[in-house]
């Protein structure tokens, strides 16, 4: 089943949406996207973790 990421569950005003085939999928975006995006050039464990706790299926 597809998944989605909303950016904005975990960050106020983001309007960005990731979605992808499976979960490793929509992580590689996220994290692509929290690089260009939010300026973090890597992502800590914990915000790890919420970033995939946050994804769901489509």
């Amino acid at each position: 089943m597809a998944k989605v990421l909303r950016c904005g569950d975990l960050m106020p005003g983001c309007n960005f949406v990731a979605e992808g085939k499976d979960v490793a999928d929509v992580m590689a975006k996220g994290v692509e996207h929290a690089k260009k995006a939010h300026g973090l050039s890597q992502i800590p464990p914990d915000l790890a973790k919420k970033v995939q706790a946050a994804i769901k299926d489509k």
